[in-house]
């Protein structure tokens, strides 16, 4: 079941939203496949360090986040993987590795590679390890108001 903040929030927006079901998969190119959506369009949430401060840097299952290259587009001093230890108790209702990109229900930034914004859907782990959410993008957009960032 998708996480209940994430799921009042979006109806109380009357955001049209379509919740997939699929297998137990961990990896967001095995959930991808589970629910049977292109790599390119299942949005991976990872959580970052950027200069003390916890955000989310979202790109398509089929790619890394190059740590680098986000450090010099946001200007952030230091940019590193979080640490499960850092952001846990931030998502008390979500299972490890599956938070969604909302970032403004956590009070963190969001960065989004701009690939996912040309497509009219995005789709990502709806806070557990067996469902997903698909949603319009302009949607996403307009809740979450990410940063488009070539990570």
């Amino acid at each position: 079941m998708p996480t209940t903040k994430l799921k009042e929030y979006l109806n109380a927006r009357g955001v049209a939203h379509a919740i997939i079901p699929h297998p137990l998969a961990f990896t967001a190119t095995s959930v991808a496949g589970a629910a049977h959506i292109p790599g390119r369009e299942m949005a991976k949430t990872v959580l970052v360090n950027m200069d003390g401060t916890l955000a989310m840097a979202v790109v398509p299952a089929t790619r890394k986040v190059d740590l680098e290259r986000l450090r010099q587009a946001t200007g952030a001093g230091t940019v590193a993987l979080a640490h499960e230890g850092e952001f846990i108790a931030d998502f008390p209702e979500c299972e490890p590795g599956a938070m969604p990109p909302f970032g403004n229900l956590y009070g963190m930034p969001v960065f989004v590679e701009p690939h996912l914004a040309e497509d009219d859907h995005i789709a990502f782990n709806a806070g557990s390890h067996t469902e997903l959410i698909s949603m319009a993008y302009k949607d996403f957009d307009r809740l979450v108001h990410p940063k488009l960032v070539d990570m």
